[in-house]
């Protein structure tokens, strides 16, 4: 079978032509092969293998682009990367690889592309296409990936046991696969997992966030969270996850299953978001239901304070997993945290001064806030469903008129602190904080508008109450919101 149309690319002719004045064999293999038969959109990274140096290749290939790319080598790895346009080409020898049990970095030598095509992680991605010039274009396919695609099945070329072991990170990489592609993983590659499932242990938490990433911005992720469920990955990774399973059951009163939820709401959030973080709070908003779980005689079960809780699990999370301990893990704590907030909102007559206080804390996330919150509607029955979502819809209004009216968002005082100092003549101390937490909470509540000169005729009283007096006019400081 030819595949010339997928080397379309005058990028490809050049690889040829370099390859054959080197006198070596060159192959495009992989991701870029899979998405091209699978009509996936073409990928912007292609791997090339080679029969004999891949780092002599690409300089090679190099020599034939116009402005001559650089050439990045990774002599550890004996491999070259160059950038060409929109597109990233890494170059490698072909090699056989054999593993110690205790590392997944293999002991590479020089092979040939039957051995290359060995080491690959599934059929579908051992797919090599010719690359010389009477074969341009020819498949190469010895596991018989080309039918596993069409029976969408994810298969290791050797023995699953020994692919998972020798290199973890491929479990994961499985499971994300099927998740992406709509695959399912086969039966003995799914066994394969759940038995060397204690060996992802060796691989860094880098490389399993990636994945763990990119089952995250799926289409459906909870096809992924599943299948790590099911074969044991996940309480290696997400422990605070698994620990949401199940259903408790005293006198008769049960709770739903936390972790079934989570899914449903990762789902749901999906469908209306492809921030990926976004999809992390998702993921998280519950977490702090497992150590908060109680029962009480008069109300069954609680899970009094869940949300602080998992805002505080987050973070040990994060760390745990190497993950950026920066404004993205506050994001995902701040929607934690806040991930109940609109639900009460939703279920009571909605007050001016309660969604004043949700806009002022969520600030510029508030809308992410209310789509976490419209995803956690996982009612199976109808007309709560409506019902939950048709006051979703107040609540947004409300945060439309309020926000317009009141400028709460990103609130700041219309009296400074410079202003307090200067009318009472006083230097730093605990009055100014008492004076413009006084001033917040006026507006927050709709005793003032957010205008200044309101502002500062409560301050003038309020700072009278402290006992402070305030000097003439000509100091007062003139500040328009």
């Amino acid at each position: 079978m030819n595949y010339k149309e997928a080397l379309k690319h005058p990028l490809f002719k050049i690889v040829s032509q370099a390859a054959q004045e080197l006198n070596i064999d060159a192959y495009v293999i992989g991701g870029y092969v899979r998405d091209y038969i699978l009509e996936r959109d073409s990928k912007k990274d292609i791997d090339i293998v080679a029969i004999g140096s891949g780092i002599a290749l690409a300089k090679q290939v190099s020599k034939l682009l116009p402005n001559n790319p650089k050439v990045q080598v990774f002599k550890t790895y004996g491999t070259a990367m160059l950038r060409y346009e929109d597109i990233e080409v890494e170059f490698v020898g072909a090699r056989k690889e054999s593993y110690q049990e205790h590392s997944r970095n293999p002991i590479v030598e020089d092979g040939t592309l039957e051995d290359d095509q060995n080491r690959r992680d599934f059929t579908i991605n051992a797919l090599a296409l010719n690359l010389a010039e009477n074969a341009f274009g020819d498949l190469l396919d010895p596991f018989n990936g080309l039918k596993d695609m069409e029976a969408k099945i994810i298969r290791t070329p050797l023995d699953p046991d020994i692919t998972y072991s020798d290199d973890p990170l491929r479990m994961m990489r499985a499971i994300r696969f099927a998740t992406q592609l709509g695959f399912k993983i086969e039966k003995a590659s799914l066994e394969a997992i759940s038995r060397n499932k204690d060996r992802i242990n060796i691989i860094t938490k880098e490389r399993i966030v990636t994945e763990l990433n990119k089952i995250l911005e799926s289409e459906k992720p909870s096809i992924g969270f599943l299948l790590l469920e099911k074969t044991g990955l996940l309480h290696y990774i997400l422990p605070e996850l698994t620990a949401l399973k199940g259903i408790d059951e005293v006198e008769g009163q049960r709770h739903k299953d936390n972790f079934y939820h989570t899914l449903e709401v990762v789902d749901n959030i999906s469908l209306n978001t492809d921030n990926v973080w976004l999809r992390w709070a998702a993921l998280l908003h519950d977490i702090g239901k497992a150590p908060t779980k109680r029962f009480s005689k008069k109300v069954g079960w609680t899970f009094h304070g869940h949300e602080f809780e998992g805002s505080k699990m987050v973070f040990h999370l994060f760390k745990r997993l190497k993950m950026p301990l920066n404004d993205k893990m506050k994001f995902v704590q701040k929607m934690v945290f806040m991930s109940s907030r609109p639900i009460i909102l939703a279920s009571d007559m909605v007050t001016d001064s309660a969604v004043r206080r949700l806009v002022f804390d969520a600030g510029d996330y508030v809308e992410d806030l209310m789509t976490l919150c419209e995803a956690d509607i996982t009612t199976k029955n109808p007309k709560r469903f409506k019902k939950y979502h048709n006051n979703f819809k107040i609540v947004r209004q409300k945060i439309v008129e309020v926000e317009e009216r009141d400028h709460v968002r990103n609130f700041q005082p219309p009296v400074s602190g410079e202003e307090i100092m200067a009318t009472f003549n006083l230097k730093p101390s605990r009055e100014i904080g008492i004076i413009k937490e006084t001033i917040k909470e006026a507006i927050l509540e709709g005793d003032i508008p957010n205008e200044h000169e309101a502002a500062y005729q409560l301050m003038l009283k309020e700072g009278e109450r402290l006992g402070l007096k305030a000097v003439n006019d000509q100091n007062k400081i003139s500040k328009k919101p």
